[in-house]
């Protein structure tokens, strides 16, 4: 595993991590969840990115991973790792479970806490922006946060260009700097190259990618139709029947015979072509299995892309 410094801070994240959006909540099965964290971990994957609503039900990610950093990671091994949660979408009814506001940041952060049993977090996000609360509130609460010790350090997510270019500022100017920002960013969703990407690189802050394979649509999976074991087939998942179009099937089946080329799979090449770029210091992957887990990380034996490689993939992607 080789380790990207994040942003110009002292911190080095793997250039991949792994996610628990999916398949660590209540509703899944927590032994598969524990192998595939301890698989992650033997493979020097250090970095485990949360949220207090990841599930379902709402906080149950936490909860189970919190069960797991007690049966595998007892003493020192937690300075070895780094984990991250987020608030600003939905937790819980009512007027202080939702966005961006001091009361609910600091309370959901006690939450997280609670539930993963403990002290600390090492990166605490504010996951989206909200129109309707002072930018500066929210980043005050970020600042609080690592001025509490209950986190060591600040990011936003699902910012865009205008929005994380004033956070940054008003949280170099309480002394507490952005670390990082997650962003969606796969070969199907290129917004962050619409100018967030230039802000963060002025700025010295870190990014993240989420939904690197869009959901799972960048893989294998769907070249022969929608199988029925898939994200677009799971009640609780975030892909829709209607975003897997004919054309949509086309580039994915283009992109394949390219990756077959470069020995790699589809997933690996969506993977290596996020990390060609710099400015991305690590990829966020969801993995159901240890073994999907090993083919993801496999990514990283091929990060190069020639001229004309890159050339094809932008027509197709056209």
């Amino acid at each position: 595993m080789k380790y990207n410094r994040t942003g110009k801070s002292g911190l080095l994240l793997p250039q991949i991590s792994l996610g628990l959006w999916h398949n660590f909540g209540s509703v899944d099965d927590f032994k598969n969840g524990e192998n595939i964290v301890k698989a992650a971990f033997d493979k020097g994957i250090t970095h485990f990115d949360l949220a207090n609503n990841y599930g379902p039900i709402p906080g149950s990610a936490e909860s189970n991973f919190g069960k797991i950093l007690k049966n595998n990671f007892q003493g020192n091994l937690r300075d070895e790792l780094v984990i991250s949660t987020k608030a600003g979408y939905k937790m819980w009814d009512g007027p202080y479970g939702d966005w961006g506001s001091r009361k609910y940041l600091l309370s959901s952060l006690d939450q997280s806490l609670k539930r993963m049993d403990l002290e600390y977090v090492d990166i605490f996000y504010s996951h989206r922006f909200d129109p309707e609360t002072p930018l500066e509130e929210t980043m005050m609460a970020l600042d609080y946060a690592v001025r509490s010790g209950k986190a060591l350090y600040a990011g936003i997510s699902n910012y865009n260009a205008e929005q994380t270019a004033k956070a940054t500022e008003i949280l170099k100017q309480l002394g507490t700097p952005c670390l990082i920002h997650q962003v969606k960013y796969s070969m199907f969703v290129r917004e962050p190259e619409n100018g967030l990407l230039e802000v963060l690189e002025e700025k010295g802050v870190g990014c993240i990618a989420f939904s690197p394979l869009a959901q799972g649509l960048l893989t294998d999976k769907y070249l022969k139709g929608i199988p029925e074991n898939s994200r677009a087939f799971n009640p609780n998942g975030h892909l829709q029947l209607e975003e897997i179009s004919e054309e949509k099937i086309q580039k994915i089946s283009a992109l394949n015979e390219i990756a077959k080329q470069r020995n790699q799979s589809l997933a690996q090449m969506a993977l290596s072509w996020l990390l060609k770029d710099n400015r991305v210091t690590s990829v966020l992957i969801g993995a159901s299995s240890v073994n999907q887990l090993h083919n993801n990380i496999e990514s990283l034996n091929n990060l190069n892309f020639s001229e004309d490689e890159l050339e094809e993939i932008e027509k197709i992607l056209k």
